[in-house]
Formats: C-alpha cells, sequence, structure tokens
C-alpha cells in the first residue's frame, strides 16, 4: 500500500512550493497533462499553466510532459508551453520512468513527477525513486474505462487513510 503514499500532497500544481523543490534539490518536474495541467478535453494550455510554467522555467526547472496520452493530444501543449514532452508513457510502468532519467541525465534524486492519479504518477514515482507528488484532479470528466482507475484508487484511499497514512484533503509537504 505504501507504494501509493506520496511524498507530497497538495490541492493542484498552483500550490506546490516550487521553492522548496529546489531547495531539496529537484530539477526535473515531470507533469501529467490530463487532469492536472488540464481537463480532459481541453485542447491547449491556460493563460495560467503558461504563466506557471515560464515562472517554473525561469527558476531553473527542466519541464517535461509525461503522459499516458498520445502524442497528437499532447503536441499542442509542448509547443504552446515550450517543453519537452513524453506521450504514451504507459505509467506506472517504470520503462519511460528510466529512460527520460537517462537521457536527461538526471539523478534519481533530481527528478519529482506530478500527476493526479495515485496509480499511474504516484506507483509509478515511487517504483523508481523519485520524488511524487500527487494533487487534485481538475475534472470528473475522464477517458473511457477511467472509471475503473478511480474505484481502486478509492478503495486504496480507504485503506490509506484507515492506517492513518494518507487523508483526501489532507495537503501536505
Amino acid at each position: 500500500m505504501e507504494k501509493y503514499v506520496p511524498d507530497i500532497y497538495q490541492k493542484s500544481i498552483y500550490t506546490i512550493n516550487y521553492d522548496t523543490l529546489l531547495s531539496r534539490g529537484i530539477k526535473c518536474l515531470l507533469f501529467d497533462l490530463d487532469n492536472t495541467i488540464a481537463p480532459l478535453r481541453e485542447k491547449k494550455p491556460n493563460e495560467k499553466v503558461k504563466k506557471l510554467f515560464k515562472k517554473l522555467k525561469r527558476k531553473g526547472f527542466k519541464i517535461i510532459i509525461f503522459t499516458n496520452s498520445p502524442k497528437m493530444r499532447v503536441n499542442p501543449f509542448k509547443d504552446e508551453l515550450e517543453v519537452d514532452c513524453c506521450s504514451c508513457a504507459r505509467k506506472p510502468s517504470p520503462k519511460k520512468f528510466l529512460s527520460v532519467i537517462k537521457i536527461y541525465k538526471y539523478n534519481f534524486s533530481e527528478v519529482a513527477i506530478i500527476g493526479d492519479s495515485m496509480i499511474d504518477d504516484i506507483a509509478g514515482g515511487n517504483g523508481v525513486g523519485i520524488t511524487t507528488i500527487l494533487v487534485n484532479r481538475l475534472s470528473k470528466k475522464e477517458y473511457p474505462l477511467a472509471w475503473l482507475k478511480r474505484k481502486y484508487e478509492k478503495r486504496i484511499v480507504k485503506k490509506l487513510r484507515d492506517k492513518d497514512l494518507f487523508t483526501r484533503g489532507r495537503f501536505y509537504e
């Protein structure tokens, strides 16, 4: 069960203390796309996301959109935000996590994943030993069959809450 517990839990990508991440040695941020950066049906990033990503790049972060979505979904975000991407990541599989870390020559301690899914983002990041940051999802609309993962995730959250390891709405760094 501990593989589903995030290192940090915040309300959204806008409430994360990025200065704290910098002070911990984080240099690379892997951002999930759907329901983390933007709701599923949005075709491009909004101004608030653009502003945040510009600020993060000025601070020195390498930003990579790291998503299970296909390239055609990711490209408008990649282009407008002027960041790199890894599409079809097959999270929680470690393969693309390890590939990105190797290609960009980061240590595991220098990378964090930010996402809305305990099953894909948090379990995947914990599986390879990088910092994991869970945020609340932006929308209830999801890809078909995603409701199965969410149903399983609800069970995970209940078990973690019963063990006092994680509680929805109790944000922490």
